[in-house]
């Protein structure tokens, strides 16, 4: 489903993306109201959400699907501007990543279907550029969740765009071990998914600029 209030955006975006393989667009919204109503009835596998929208901004809808939903879809953020605030919050809401426009439509809609089979989209540089020109508001929260040793080393290469299988092969441990550990954290740290993780992993000062594992 595509959200996005301008109808050119909305209109090219349905195009691109129905022309290819393993998608298929069920929807449209003009506004962060119409999404969230129109997600309820059609019930996507993911939404791909502009932020800057009349009525509700794509971070509450973001917000409120993820939270009053009963089966929620998963959130990929699309934007012009790569350093926007908007996007942070995006993530911070629950979002599993997000794209640029400017983007050509094979790499959207890889996106799309990498976040459709539960992954998320990670863009380290530019999220780590985000985040530190923001105010550390989550400093408190690594103390507070108390993680293990290991379990913030698995946060670090998480933070630097790793997937499970290469954090397992970095850290020489097995790939059940891995998630055991990606699940831990989440749950201590009430990160919605492995994005937020890291939003609050960079905004908590545990992972700082040019850090690379």
């Amino acid at each position: 489903m595509i959200a996005d209030d301008d109808e050119v955006t909305r209109s090219g975006l349905r195009t691109l993306l129905a022309a290819q393989p393993q998608i298929t667009v069920v929807g449209e919204a003009c506004d962060g109201v119409e999404v969230v109503e129109q997600a309820r009835r059609l019930r996507p596998d993911v939404v791909l959400m502009d932020v800057r929208m009349p009525r509700r901004n794509g971070i509450e809808a973001t917000r409120t699907l993820l939270a009053e939903s009963p089966d929620p879809p998963k959130v990929v953020v699309i934007t012009t501007f790569e350093n926007d605030d908007y996007i942070t919050a995006a993530l911070s809401a629950g979002a599993s990543g997000f794209v640029l426009k400017r983007l050509p439509v094979r790499r959207i809609a890889e996106a799309v279907r990498v976040v459709a089979a539960g992954e998320a989209i990670l863009f380290p540089a530019a999220l780590r550029q985000m985040v530190t020109a923001r105010p550390q508001n989550s400093a408190e929260a690594l103390p507070r969740a108390a993680l293990t040793g290991r379990e913030e080393a698995v946060l670090r290469l998480m933070a630097t765009g790793r997937s499970n299988p290469e954090i397992a092969r970095t850290l020489t441990v097995s790939l059940e071990t891995v998630k055991t550990h990606v699940g831990n954290v989440l749950t201590k740290l009430g990160a919605q998914n492995r994005t937020h993780a890291v939003v609050i992993a960079y905004e908590s000062g545990l992972v700082v600029p040019g850090f690379a594992g």
